[in-house]
C-alpha cells in the first residue's frame, strides 16, 4: 500500500497459481480474478496488471499458453483494468496470475482487522472448490458438472460484491482464498481483536463437495489449515460429519468476500447482492465482544 496524496493511495497485489482446471482459458479467468480479488477486498478499483506466467515451452504447446492469457486478459478487461506487459519463465509446470495494481482513498481502506462486537458476516460466493478440483483430477466428479455449475462461480469478480458492500458501513473484508473459512476468520478474529462466531448450517456449499469428502476425497492444505485454526482460541460447539469437518478447512481459489457490518444492516446488503447479481451472499456469522477466537456453532 503507497500513499501517494490525501486523497489517493495505491494497492500493489502479486498473485499466481497452478492450474485448479485443465482447460487453459477457464485457467486464466480464475487466476486472474483470484489476483484482482486483493484489490476489491481493501475497497479498491484495480487499474493496471502484469501477467507472470510460467510455462513448459518445450513440452506443451504454445496455443495452451495462448488461451490462459487470453482468459487473463478478458478478466482484467471486465475489471475495467487495463494490461499493461509481464514477464515470463520457462517452467516444467504451468503457474499463472497476475501483479495488480489499484486505487483507494486513504480514508477509505477496507481491511481485514477492523470488525466490531455487534457486526455480523456475509460470505458471497459458495464454498467447496478446492476438494471440487481434486476430484475432478480423481475422476470422482464429472468436470462437465465443475463447468456447468462451479467455474462460472469461481471466475466472477468481486468487484460488484465489494461496490454494494461500499454503500454500508462495511467495518472489515477479506476474501476467502487458501486457508478456508476459518482461516480467514481466525485472520480476521485476531486482526481485529474480537470473537467471531461462524454458523456451520448457513454456510454455502458447492453442488457436490461434501459428497466428494464423504467419498475420501481431500487437498493438500485441509490438515494445515485446521493445525492452524487450532493453534488459536478455537471452539467446536457442534458435531460434525466427515463431509463438515473437510469443507470447513477447505482452501478455495477466488473465493467469495467476508463482509463484516453492523448486524442491523445485514438484510440490506444481502437484498442488494441479490439484486445486483451476487445470488449466494448470505450471512454466516457474527462478531462479539470476547476475547479474539473462533466458535464454529
Amino acid at each position: 500500500m503507497y500513499r501517494l496524496s490525501d486523497d489517493l493511495a495505491m494497492i500493489n497485489t502479486l498473485d499466481f497459481i497452478t492450474p485448479p482446471v485443465d482447460d487453459p482459458y477457464w485457467f486464466g479467468s480464475i487466476a486472474a480474478a483470484n489476483a484482482i480479488s486483493d484489490v476489491y477486498s481493501m475497497g479498491g478499483r484495480p487499474l493496471t496488471a502484469l501477467n507472470v506466467v510460467m510455462f513448459p515451452a518445450k513440452m506443451l504447446d504454445m496455443g495452451i499458453l495462448k488461451e490462459m492469457l487470453k482468459g487473463g486478459n478478458d478478466k482484467v478487461l471486465e475489471a475495467g483494468a487495463s494490461l499493461v506487459g509481464g514477464h515470463s519463465v520457462d517452467d516444467e509446470e504451468p503457474k499463472y496470475g497476475l501483479c495488480v495494481n489499484g486505487s483507494v482513498h486513504p480514508d477509505r481502506i477496507i481491511t481485514n482487522a477492523s470488525a466490531q462486537a455487534g457486526d455480523a458476516l456475509v460470505l458471497t460466493k459458495p464454498l467447496g472448490s478446492g476438494v471440487l478440483f481434486n476430484a475432478v483430477r480423481s475422476g470422482k466428479f464429472p468436470y462437465e458438472e465443475l463447468e456447468k455449475n462451479v467455474l462460472p462461480t469461481i471466475a466472477t469478480l468481486n468487484g460488484k460484491a465489494m461496490e454494494e458492500a461500499l454503500k454500508f458501513d462495511l467495518h472489515a473484508a477479506t476474501d476467502i482464498t487458501g486457508f478456508g473459512i476459518l482461516g480467514h476468520a481466525v485472520e480476521m478474529s485476531y486482526g481485529s481483536g474480537r470473537e467471531i462466531v461462524i454458523e456451520y448450517d448457513s454456510l454455502p456449499f458447492y453442488p457436490g463437495a461434501a459428497e466428494m469428502y464423504v467419498k475420501g476425497e481431500n487437498t493438500g492444505s485441509n490438515v494445515a489449515n485446521q493445525k492452524m485454526v487450532e493453534s488459536k482460541r478455537f471452539s467446536l460447539e457442534r458435531g460434525l460429519e466427515v463431509s463438515g469437518r473437510g469443507l470447513v478447512y477447505d482452501p478455495q481459489t477466488s473465493g467469495g468476500l467476508l463482509l463484516a457490518l453492523p448486524a442491523d444492516q445485514t438484510d440490506a446488503l444481502v437484498s442488494a447482492l441479490h439484486k445486483a447479481g451476487v445470488a449466494d451472499a448470505v450471512r454466516v456469522g457474527s462478531v462479539n465482544n470476547a476475547e479474539a477466537g473462533v466458535v464454529l456453532v
